[in-house]
């Protein structure tokens, strides 16, 4: 209660009296742009423009220019006056004449205006490395830890404030996604070239996408059938034996009909296995992704809609070079695994904006998925279907003036799980109906607030209560502070979030607690944190830098204890478990055309095992990262060239106790420092045409064990669950992207 306290009390409702610009901010058809930038000139105060492209900004004594910006749009710098009401016309890009690059537009950016620390990453920094799918979306931020989850699937894991993918929500256009049985997986189930921005939110979420965040929050804005290419083609292929291919379709039907068709096909048929442990490096894999989206907007009656169809089938085969699943499947003449995967998902989003009160509005989500997945790892099988419904409804209103917001809505889920893990089953349906209510205050020069609370009710987890608070102060023009607080709590699926553990010889314990999820209590945990923003100019060249740090402490938390060599173990932990991380960061562009992000990430996370409180396994404390990036002018006809690279380095990690191994497979305690180089030249041959030659991990460094006990897997030596560093060596590819507007 007195964490609840807290933060009501930390609920300030100030009102000052200011001059303000008011504006409108429209294309060059005279149609209104939501979501622009419009910010003062080497200051942090700015805002977005509505539904209807109106905005409102505090006027500053020492700045007279304004900056509007919008994606594909060319940015426009205007002197204010006296006047007390502009508009602006923003010029698409493709409709200038001449084009002159003077600097580097930032990538990848943390919007002044936003009261939440987000970093939003577009498509320019997606472009940066082959970005095959979302998990491989991460290369070039330093805020989100990417690494491989074990020696069998090749998949790649996320990690945010030192704390695993669960504990990060991640939505799609808002949306709840990747979550119950698409944990393991579902990252690489959404192809790069699919994704138009990323989000991402350190800290507490916002209330009005649920009460499961808990680090925080990860969105991906899909493409748009309005507003991308005609026609998109990226062909991808590696020396690994890895191919892809993506193809978009987009036609404007109406006026305010639009429709797009997107397909995406991967192919790896090379068995490869470069340490010869007889084990393969990379599964053997095939994967179809289509999706099919409409769009219908309206802007002058205030309505905008999307429908999405999505299907996918992907499957994997692992393990043994020779093993041959027509004949060896399920028997101990070789150890192999297959994983089949089938989903489907449809999701609806209707908005509209009162014509008359743009300042007015309400949406509805609905989003329907069916996943399933059949796999089989030796001779243990593991089998998951997962139906899951969604719907929320939003509502957007002011109270007396705009620099009072609120949000408020209802939301409901519905989900439906049926689980094999070798020979037991588990099922369980979950039920919620929540309502949510966010308070946003705005004084229009130095301090945004906001304030939300919800109250759900579920038939496991019981009816409670989320908080979460965020606060953005700006003490100067170019300095800005920010502060979150928030609640989280989550019914964890504990194999499915876990599917590594089938890739060991390992027993399986679960310590009953007469909770609802395999006799486990749900997870419940706090997340609070600041970070301070600064902008600065050097040699007459700007730059900023930016200092977070964020705890996490748990009421209760589920404990996946690898520490005993003979078994694996989830029980809920006796006393909190706690996070911390902190992060510097410093972006700057020393000379044209030249940028610079480097960071680093000290983490402290520990678990309270059976056995004592320890350093979370195959976890480095330190982290450093570099991104250098540099294109040359561009020609007249729009062509240049693009060189990315990036280096990222990691402390040792603590690897858990194999003492009763074989003594060619025990481990040390700690793995060594390891660091990979990943780098990509792009040639643009015209805004139309471009090809890409990169590599990973150009310093060839990987694990000299990856599989335990790989002579005879069968055994009690075998685990494929203790991964610390790069599995594959040095991997090259090249690819081509075409597209039409």
């Amino acid at each position: 209660m007195k964490k609840y306290i807290l933060i009501l009390l930390l609920f300030p409702f100030v009102v000052f009296s200011q001059k303000t610009i008011k504006g409108t901010v429209l294309d060059s058809n005279n149609a209104p742009i939501f979501g622009a930038s419009i910010y003062w000139k080497n200051a942090t105060v700015g805002t977005i423009s509505d539904e209807k492209g109106a905005f409102e900004i505090k006027t500053l004594e020492n700045s007279k220019q304004l900056i509007i910006s919008f994606v594909g749009y060319k940015t426009q710098t205007i002197t204010i006056n006296s006047s007390s009401e502009i508009t602006v016309n923003l010029i698409p890009d493709n409709e200038l004449n001449e084009i002159s690059i003077k600097s580097v537009k930032q990538s990848s950016t943390r919007p002044l205006f936003e009261v939440k620390n987000i970093i939003n990453v577009n498509k320019a920094e997606l472009l940066k490395a082959a970005c095959c799918n979302l998990a491989e979306s991460f290369e070039t931020n330093p805020s989100i830890d990417v690494n491989y989850s074990d020696a069998l699937t090749g998949t790649k894991q996320i990690k945010m404030l030192g704390l695993s993918s669960p504990y990060i929500q991640i939505v799609q256009e808002n949306i709840p996604n990747i979550r119950g049985a698409a944990q393991a997986f579902g990252l690489s189930f959404t192809p790069g070239t699919w994704v138009e921005s990323i989000q991402v939110t350190k800290g507490a979420g916002s209330v009005i996408n649920g009460y499961e965040s808990i680090t925080g929050q990860i969105n991906a804005e899909l493409v748009k059938p309005l507003t991308d290419k005609k026609l998109f083609v990226n062909a991808f292929g590696s020396a690994d034996g890895r191919y892809e291919l993506n193809t978009h379709f987009n036609k404007i039907l109406t006026d305010k009909w639009s429709s797009g068709l997107y397909i995406h096909g991967n192919l790896r048929k090379n068995k490869m296995d470069e340490n010869n442990d007889s084990f393969l490096d990379a599964p053997i894999s095939n994967q179809i992704n289509i999706m099919n989206r409409w769009q219908y907007t309206d802007t002058e009656k205030g309505w905008v809609s999307f429908l999405t169809f999505r299907y996918l089938t992907d499957n994997k085969q692992t393990g043994q070079v020779d093993f041959n699943p027509d004949i060896h499947k399920k028997t101990t003449t070789f150890w192999g695994s297959e994983i089949e995967t089938e989903r489907f998902e449809t999701s609806a989003k209707l908005g509209y904006v009162f014509p008359e009160m743009p300042y007015k509005s309400f949406g509805l989500q609905l989003a329907f998925s069916n996943h399933h997945q059949d796999s089989y790892f030796g001779l243990k099988d593991y089998t998951i279907k997962h139906k899951s419904y969604y719907a929320n409804f939003i509502f957007n209103s002011i109270i007396s003036d705009t620099r009072n917001k609120i949000v408020t809505g209802l939301n409901a889920t519905f989900d439906d799980f049926d689980e094999l893990v070798l020979n037991l089953n588990y099922t369980r349906n979950e039920k919620s109906v929540g309502a949510f209510f966010e308070y946003n205050y705005d004084n229009l020069e130095n301090l945004i607030l906001s304030a939300g609370i919800r109250v759900d009710s579920h038939n496991l987890l019981n009816t409670f209560i989320t908080p979460r608070l965020h606060v953005k102060y700006n003490a100067w023009d170019t300095g800005t502070f920010r502060f979150s607080a928030g609640r989280g709590k989550r019914g964890a699926s504990i194999f499915a979030e876990n599917q590594k553990l089938f890739g060991t010889n390992r027993t399986l314990n679960i310590i009953n607690n007469n909770g609802e999820f395999y006799g486990l209590k749900p997870e419940i945990a706090w997340n609070y944190g600041t970070s301070f923003n600064q902008k600065f100019k050097l040699f007459n060249r700007s730059g900023d830098f930016t200092f977070d740090f964020y705890k996490t402490i748990f009421d209760e938390q589920i404990i996946a204890d690898w520490e005993n060599p003979s078994e694996i173990s989830f029980y809920n932990a006796t006393s909190s478990g706690k996070a911390n991380s902190f992060q510097i960061e410093l972006n700057y562009s020393p000379f044209t055309r030249f940028a610079i992000r480097t960071a680093y990430k000290y983490q402290d996370i520990t678990n309270k095992y059976i056995s004592g409180e320890k350093q979370l396994p195959l976890q480095p404390k330190n982290r450093f990262f570099t991104n250098l990036f540099f294109e040359t002018h561009q020609t007249e006809k729009g062509g240049n060239w693009k060189f990315d690279f990036t280096y990222n380095w990691q402390s040792e990690q603590r690897i858990p106790d194999t003492s009763i191994y074989s003594t060619t497979y025990q481990l040390p305690l700690y793995s060594d420092n390891h660091s990979a180089i990943n780098a990509q030249i792009t040639k643009v041959f015209s805004p139309r045409f471009e090809w890409y030659l990169g590599g990973e991990n150009l310093t060839n460094e990987k694990q000299h064990i990856a599989v335990l006990g790989a002579d005879n897997p069968f055994g009690t030596n075998f685990d494929t669950s203790l991964v610390y560093s790069p599995v594959i060596g040095a991997m090259y590819y090249t690819g081509i992207r075409f597209n039409i507007e």
